[in-house]
């Protein structure tokens, strides 16, 4: 019976998030763990349909990297990176294309469907959703390697208003139709920027914004836009958390209204975080 129990307080804990995210777009970064463990990915397409099936409208931006690196050594060719970036050259976008838009893509919309969603696989290019232009890495040009110049959401506000789950994919184009890879964290912070997402959610393989890695106690709950800096100057916030959360503040400061960072190597991660009292992960406020 207090199994029985324990379900149904649940349940009722959940019922308020419910009624305040009812109608409203969640955009969810979709990588790391969560996307190569199948039990892993199971559970992320079923929390997302979940999700959708209560009323809210789930975004999906998905990365990709591992499967991309997975390609070039299968063609002989070592991936080679710059402070975090893929070095781009006209043979490795071509893969990326090959990969992103196609295969990781259709895949997520293909387990959707499984679970009865209705989903549509797109990447920046469908619509010009995504207008790039090149990146370069403290001067240095590393290829094809793009950041967002334009969002144009047209596309994705139709999909969404035709009961589907957008899965998009990082790889853009510029003014003159070059193909771009895109780091897909950029791409889910500015969309979920222009739509006014009610929440941005990060899945990563780090459990949140930890004040000590070592302890597993000292994940941070909660950062204001105020305390960020402190937390960097204090060497809380390190290495690539850096980006991460600077992408995070932009896109609060764009709309957003909360932004979160949790960990999608746990089960059920994005119910525990969206319709729970505590949460899981660490979430960016105003």
């Amino acid at each position: 019976m207090a199994k029985h129990l324990n379900k149904a307080t649940t349940l009722v804990e959940a019922l308020p998030y419910i009624q305040k995210f009812n109608n409203k777009v969640i955009v969810i970064k979709y990588g790391g763990s969560a996307m190569i463990d199948e039990k892993l990915k199971l559970s992320v397409i079923k929390d997302i349909s979940l999700m959708k099936l209560v009323g809210i409208k789930p975004v999906v931006v998905h990365g990709g990297g591992n499967k991309i690196s997975e390609m070039l050594l299968k063609i002989g060719k070592e991936p080679k990176f710059i402070q975090g970036l893929r070095v781009t050259d006209d043979e490795t976008v071509e893969i990326a294309e090959m990969v992103l838009s196609g295969s990781v893509n259709k895949g997520i919309v293909q387990l959707f469907e499984q679970q009865g969603m209705k989903a549509v696989g797109i990447s920046g290019k469908d619509g010009k959703s995504i207008i790039a232009k090149k990146k370069l890495v403290d001067g240095e040009d590393i290829g094809w390697v793009g950041q967002i110049d334009t969002i144009n959401p047209e596309l994705i506000r139709a999909l969404i208003d035709d009961d589907f789950i957008p899965v998009i994919a990082p790889i853009a184009c510029d003014e003159d139709n070059n193909t771009y890879n895109i780091n897909a964290d950029y791409v889910a912070g500015a969309i979920a920027s222009e739509l006014k997402a009610e929440k941005l959610i990060y899945m990563t393989d780090v459990e949140g914004v930890m004040k000590d890695v070592n302890d597993r106690e000292s994940l941070i709950s909660k950062i204001k836009l105020n305390e960020i800096q402190n937390y960097i100057e204090s060497k809380v916030i390190v290495g690539g958390m850096i980006p991460k959360i600077e992408c995070c503040a932009e896109s609060i400061e764009k709309g957003v209204s909360g932004v979160h960072i949790l960990d999608g190597r746990v089960e059920h991660s994005l119910i525990l975080e969206v319709f729970t009292n505590s949460g899981i992960g660490t979430m960016l406020m105003p």
